[in-house]
């Protein structure tokens, strides 16, 4: 059974920057590809961004392209999800997710999920 668990969360003023981890409790995390979703109050859960197994390829949502860099460190087993230039919009719970196979940004594809971490952006 693989955990997840998220850190860096936060309030942070629109412009900010904030760094989300993600630990993988696998010592061959490297095995899975990796998500962020958000989920923001009275909204389905969004695809933020995701890494392939050993990190060859990313893919981002189009409302965070630019911004918002997904990145693997093996040695920690940990991912992180480096967000720069949030916005109001970007508030929401952010979470964590884990599969094997190929990169997908369907959310039900994944089948290991963190308890998320809030991210709230002020105007």
């Amino acid at each position: 059974q693989v955990q997840l668990v998220e850190s860096g969360g936060g309030l942070v003023q629109a412009g900010g920057s904030l760094r989300l981890s993600c630990a993988v409790s696998e010592r061959t995390a490297s095995r899975y590809v990796m998500g962020w979703f958000r989920q923001a109050p009275g909204k389905e859960r969004e695809f933020v961004s995701a890494l392939s197994i050993r990190g060859a390829l990313t893919s981002y949502a189009d409302s965070v392209k630019g911004r918002f860099t997904i990145s693997r460190d093996g040695a920690k087993n940990t991912v992180y999800l480096q967000m720069n230039s949030l916005k109001p919009e970007d508030t929401a719970i952010y979470y964590c997710a884990a599969k094997v196979g190929s990169l997908t940004t369907v959310s039900t594809a994944y089948d290991y999920w963190g308890q998320g971490t809030q991210v709230t952006v002020s105007s």
